[in-house]
């Protein structure tokens, strides 16, 4: 078993007046050698968008990126013809493969919007772009891990272009529950959202991360009421 943790203030910070943001790897002005990636999993950002302001179109190829609404809406629209709002309570994949281009903007011209942006490096290069979005809240599952994104279109969750599986897990204090790993060799990341747990000697709160790999199995202890996201992906290594 092998850990690697990130505390929430050492994660890189920006706030360019319209996005406040926090980046747990390196993403544009914040480069750390030693968090390029976790395996496939290459961003994660925490990202704060003031009201009526947002991402410009711009383009994106062989990356699987994931939007995850935690406050407020998302205003999308890309060159493959897909239109619409993402809200709080639904998740949107975007599989850029052979190339897409998109924005994002805040939907709402009051109150800012807090989302996820989640990059994964596919599994296959320069393959047809496919877009997909899912409300995740009619399905939720409480001291259970509810399963957002699957590389199967027939699971539960939206569809990568990988094999990597997300989960929600909401806990009440002192529940603990074990994740199994799904594919044998595939690490997880574990990024708290809300609340207090603890993972092997490791105790995580707001916007804390770790990664575990080399296991086949970790328990997940919730110390106060906690809402928890695991990102299972394989543990690739970058050249």
């Amino acid at each position: 078993m092998k850990t690697i943790f990130h505390k929430a203030d050492s994660r890189g910070h920006a706030n360019h007046g319209w996005l406040d943001t926090h980046h747990t790897f390196s993403f544009a002005g914040y480069y750390n050698a030693e968090r390029n990636n976790f395996g496939a999993l290459r961003v994660l950002n925490d990202d704060i968008v003031k009201s009526g302001m947002g991402f410009g179109a711009h383009p994106h190829n062989n990356m699987e990126i994931i939007s995850i609404p935690l406050k407020g809406a998302l205003k999308h629209e890309d060159n493959m013809g897909n239109k619409g709002i993402i809200e709080k309570g639904e998740i949107q994949i975007m599989s850029a493969g052979s190339g897409v281009v998109h924005s994002e903007r805040n939907a709402s011209h009051n109150e800012n919007v807090n989302f996820l942006q989640i990059w994964v490096f596919p599994k296959e290069q320069n393959a047809t772009p496919r877009y997909d979005q899912k409300r995740i809240d009619n399905v939720e599952k409480h001291n259970d891990f509810q399963q957002i994104v699957s590389p199967y279109k027939d699971e539960e969750g939206v569809q990568i272009g990988q094999d990597a599986w997300f989960h929600l897990a909401k806990m009440d204090k002192g529940v603990t529950k074990e994740y199994k790993i799904k594919k044998k060799g595939n690490g997880v990341y574990i990024f708290l959202l809300e609340g207090k747990v603890k993972i092997y000697n490791h105790i995580l709160e707001k916007r804390d991360g770790l990664g575990v790999s080399e296991t086949e199995n970790f328990s997940l202890e919730a110390f106060q009421d906690s809402q928890v996201l695991l990102m299972e992906v394989p543990m690739i290594k970058l050249h």
